[in-house]
């Protein structure tokens, strides 16, 4: 399991949309990959998009899909909210986050549990069982899934690790802030040498 924070710092509206695109793309990438991608976005009021998120990856591909998109990334654009603005250049930094202790336990009676039909990576098998499990926080909405195991009960377990995880780091960010979270990483991300650069309203890899 590998947890990743992604924020738009104190940027504009337009790095909370740059970040929303980040993880959408995120998303369709790690579904490619078979990894699982779980998020929680922290909203920012203006609904221009999240301020920050946590992410955590699991299963294969977790790896290399967050070498991929941990560090800068920018995303040239003309801003869609302000057309007569000079600046197009939209910053999001991603760092990965340090281990934690286990996570606090989350009450079974604030959890559903859905299984269904798993798809994707992973071979035949998993087509044919409802053996994947989404473990989803009531009280937040907040969710986390498992597929990569043939047992029900197995896919459970580990989503609901993932969803703790979530919910864990979700409550940290909001109580400490970014700073707190970003200080002390061995990380230096400078807006400078983003990692990743994508341009247009089609968010486009370049």
């Amino acid at each position: 399991m590998i947890r990743l924070l992604f924020t738009s710092g104190h940027g504009p509206a337009e790095c909370r949309m740059a970040l929303a695109q980040v993880l959408r793309r995120l998303h369709a990438e790690s579904g490619a990959t078979g990894c699982e991608c779980d998020i929680a976005a922290v909203e920012h009021p203006d609904g221009a998009g999240p301020g920050s998120a946590v992410v955590v990856l699991s299963g294969d591909g977790a790896e290399q899909l967050a070498r991929r998109w941990t560090g800068g990334i920018v995303w040239v654009c003309k801003s869609p909210l302000r057309p007569r603005h000079p600046r197009k250049n939209w910053f999001v930094d991603a760092f990965e986050l340090p281990p934690q202790p286990p996570p606090p336990a989350v009450s079974l009676a604030d959890v559903r549990f859905e299984s269904f039909r798993a798809g994707g990576p992973g071979g035949q098998h998993q087509n044919k069982t409802e053996s994947a499990v989404r473990a989803i926080h009531v009280p937040t909405g907040v969710s986390a899934t498992a597929r990569e195991e043939r047992s029900q009960h197995r896919n459970r377990a580990l989503a609901l690790g993932r969803l703790e995880a979530l919910l864990d780091l979700r409550a940290r960010l909001r109580e400490a802030g970014e700073e707190r979270l970003i200080h002390g990483l061995h990380r230096d991300v400078r807006r400078g040498a983003a990692a990743l650069r994508f341009e247009g309203v089609e968010f486009k890899p370049v």
